[in-house]
């Protein structure tokens, strides 16, 4: 009987523990999420300004 309440103890905390991990990630994941969509809220606000363009240094410019 005291086997199975030690094992049982260890797999609640085990269990505990896991929760807690996965609250974590949950939370990261949340703000990176949060993240991207401020970024492609900005990346489509430039596009429709036209200002997201690239310049290459060895690029000529449009009218060579």
């Amino acid at each position: 009987m005291q086997h199975l309440e030690e094992q049982i103890a260890h797999l609640t905390r085990t269990v505990d523990e896991l929760s807690e991990v996965m609250a974590r990630q949950q939370s990261e994941l949340d703000r990176l999420t949060h993240r991207v969509q401020m970024l492609m809220e900005r990346e489509a606000s430039r596009a429709q300004e036209g200002t997201g363009g690239v310049v290459f240094a060895d690029e000529r410019p449009p009218h060579y």
